[in-house]
């Protein structure tokens, strides 16, 4: 039960961040944001290992974590680009799909077979994350633009690889294998930025939201961290996937933003999973 706690705690903390990084995005760009967001977590998590120090992590865990805070921002960064391409209704369910289905097949190699209650509950959830992210016609636009999956599948691929390394990483200890993850993916956010020539300012008014998404994005890592410690690897990853119901509940919310009836449909079958989870 903690473990199912914890992970929607953290899809919950994910989905707040993205959609606080989105407003950030609005006002400085997308991948300025996403960098200040990644250098606040930092500081932030340098201040938590200070004041309650923890052992240094081991040579292998601090390769896995470096491999995760990489592979996250490369696939966020594809994600992006994938979006900027103009294949948003394809780009985020294909990825978020296969950020979700990656660790459950790593987890019933390692961990065994869940019980048939949570692999049906795996399959309500994959459902959920598939049809929360969809916005308009995207199953229409899948089976149009086949070719256009590369750059999704690559992203999924890049966060799911996060969440099955992260979870191997964090099993001695929490805090500095987040430091080096995080520390990983700002350089690799910088290095992207160099690369596209772009500036790193950014507008005043977008450091009050920046800063916002910064803790509620370590937040997320923090808790998705504690659920893989406290149980099986594709349960805090899949129940951690649900991060677009919050984003989508808050611009329901706050920016009163219109749901579609899949995305209502896709917040149901999340509460199934939950459901079958807890049995």
């Amino acid at each position: 039960m903690l473990s199912i706690l914890l992970g929607l705690t953290s899809a919950i903390s994910w989905g707040a961040g993205d959609f606080t990084g989105g407003l950030a995005s609005r006002k400085t760009g997308a991948f300025r944001a996403v960098f200040y967001g990644e250098a606040i977590g930092l500081v932030l998590l340098f201040a938590v290992v200070f004041a309650s120090p923890q052992p240094m992590p081991d040579f292998k865990s601090i390769l896995l974590s470096i491999a995760a805070g990489a592979l996250g921002t490369i696939g966020l960064v594809l994600l992006y680009s994938a979006m900027a391409q103009g294949k948003m209704s394809i780009a985020a369910p294909v990825s978020a799909l296969l950020a979700a289905a990656l660790p459950v097949i790593v987890g019933m190699i390692t961990d065994g077979f869940p019980g048939y209650l949570t692999f049906l509950g795996f399959g309500f959830a994959l459902v959920a994350v598939w049809l929360i992210s969809q916005s308009g016609d995207g199953m229409k636009d899948i089976f149009t633009h086949l070719s256009d999956l590369r750059l999704p599948l690559l992203a999924g691929a890049g966060f799911g690889l996060y969440f099955i390394l992260m979870n191997a990483a964090t099993r001695e200890t929490t805090f500095w294998p987040m430091v080096y993850s995080r520390g990983a993916g700002l350089i690799t956010m910088a290095l992207f930025i160099i690369i596209r020539r772009d500036s790193f300012g950014a507008v005043r008014a977008a450091w009050p939201v920046m800063i916002l998404n910064g803790i509620l994005d370590v937040s997320g890592n923090f808790f998705y961290v504690l659920a893989g410690q406290a149980g099986r690897l594709d349960v805090s990853a899949v129940l951690s996937s649900l991060f677009p119901g919050s984003t989508v509940i808050l611009a329901w919310i706050i920016l009163k933003e219109r749901l579609t009836r899949t995305q209502w449909i896709g917040i149901l079958c999340a509460l199934i999973a939950i459901i079958l989870f807890t049995i």
